[in-house]
């Protein structure tokens, strides 16, 4: 047998840690979150992108920062939602949720 065939590269969707933190928000009295969160999570989890920028041009609401942080407008931008997206692995570990005042009161960078 030749070694000659290459198997295609498999499109490997973001895996999303932890769907907990989101249901943990909607539970502390965020009860209008819930759904949305769901949709966001959803939307996710079903996503590929190699890069900041092509999930920017997918989600124009979203705003890049450093260390492949995201930030994400929910709910019509009453609840925010941070990530950090390791792109080469296709994992995004979720650092934040919270509403915009609360979001406000933090260093997203650094969550």
């Amino acid at each position: 047998m030749g070694g000659g065939y290459i198997f295609p590269k498999r499109e490997i969707a973001l895996r999303v840690i932890a769907k907990r933190t989101l249901r943990e928000f909607w539970e502390k009295g965020y009860d209008d979150a819930k759904r949305p969160l769901i949709e966001w999570y959803r939307m996710m989890e079903k996503a590929r992108w190699p890069m900041p920028q092509a999930l920017k041009a997918k989600i124009r609401t979203a705003s890049i920062f450093k260390e492949g942080r995201m930030v994400f407008n929910v709910a019509g931008n009453k609840y925010r939602v941070i990530v950090a997206i390791r792109y080469t692995q296709q994992i995004a570990w979720v650092r934040f949720v919270g509403t915009h005042a609360q979001y406000d009161q933090i260093d997203a960078e650094t969550v």
